[in-house]
């Protein structure tokens, strides 16, 4: 038996995000996303299903293993605001509540042509810490960036090889069975160039991938930054889908705020069909 799903298909910093109009029980959004984003159907990275909320907001957005992900806040605040009839240069603002976090997310999106710059008001994560282990035969100086819901490791690497890659899947594996957390975030980085390689696992999905563009993993390398640094950070971090800026301020002794930016595009609309 098929089943006819309401699709929109976005590319925020080519990371392929479906989110999902039609209503559905939430018990199904986990076989709906695996079926929706494989290679042979609509294909993507990460599915977000739009739902109602009870509070003063535009919309809930409610991601498939319940994570939170900024680039897909950009994507559902840009359709919002193609919907509502944003014209050229013209600013809206968007607020959201979203999976993996209790804060809500304010988007800001403007119009440039065939795409929309947004910005997004990010989670302070609730602790940044650096940890010497010993992992795969090496000793690994990784920094942990703590959420509510979620974690990423920052390794500063000098290049993105296999080997290093290949570690960073198994050790995603391993913190996605041990932590519980919804999703494990290995954020490898090249200082020098300022260029990161986001590894994302969602254990719920298991779903493993090298992202082209991740605004929650540039969100937390800009809170590593801040906190290494002492000091505010702006940074425009280059990724293989392209460029997102992170400005993290720092007050004191604490991240006071992290805000990211980066361009949406609306590349497909229309139905799929998958088996139920």
């Amino acid at each position: 038996m098929k089943q006819e799903i309401d699709f929109i298909k976005f590319s925020p910093t080519q990371n392929m995000t479906i989110l999902i109009k039609t209503n559905h029980p939430a018990e199904t959004y986990r076989h709906i996303a695996s079926k929706i984003m494989s290679y042979d159907n609509v294909y993507a990275e990460q599915v977000g299903f739009i739902e109602k909320s009870k509070k003063k907001v535009n919309a809930h957005l409610q991601m498939a293993g319940g994570e939170f992900c900024g680039n897909a806040c950009m994507a559902l605040a840009a359709y919002i605001a193609s919907e509502q009839g944003l014209e050229h240069n013209d600013l809206r603002e968007i607020l959201l509540e979203v999976s993996g976090t209790d804060k809500l997310i304010l988007c800001q999106v403007k119009k440039k042509q065939n795409e929309y710059c947004c910005q997004v008001t990010m989670p302070i994560p609730n602790k940044v810490e650096q940890r010497m282990i010993k992992y795969d035969g090496i000793d690994l100086d990784m920094i942990i960036v703590r959420y509510q819901e979620y974690i990423h490791i920052v390794l500063e690497v000098e290049q993105f090889d296999e080997a290093i890659k290949k570690r960073a899947q198994t050790l995603a594996r391993l913190l996605g069975l041990t932590l519980g957390d919804k999703l494990i975030g290995i954020l490898l980085y090249k200082s020098e160039s300022n260029e990161l390689a986001p590894l994302i696992f969602v254990p719920q999905l298991d779903s493993l991938i090298w992202e082209r563009g991740c605004g929650s993993g540039t969100a937390s390398l800009g809170a590593y930054l801040a906190w290494k640094n002492k000091k505010e950070i702006v940074a425009e971090v280059m990724q293989p889908g392209g460029m997102i800026k992170v400005v993290a301020d720092f007050n004191g002794d604490e991240i006071a705020s992290i805000k990211i930016e980066g361009s949406v595009a609306i590349v497909a609309q229309g139905k799929a069909f998958i088996e139920v």
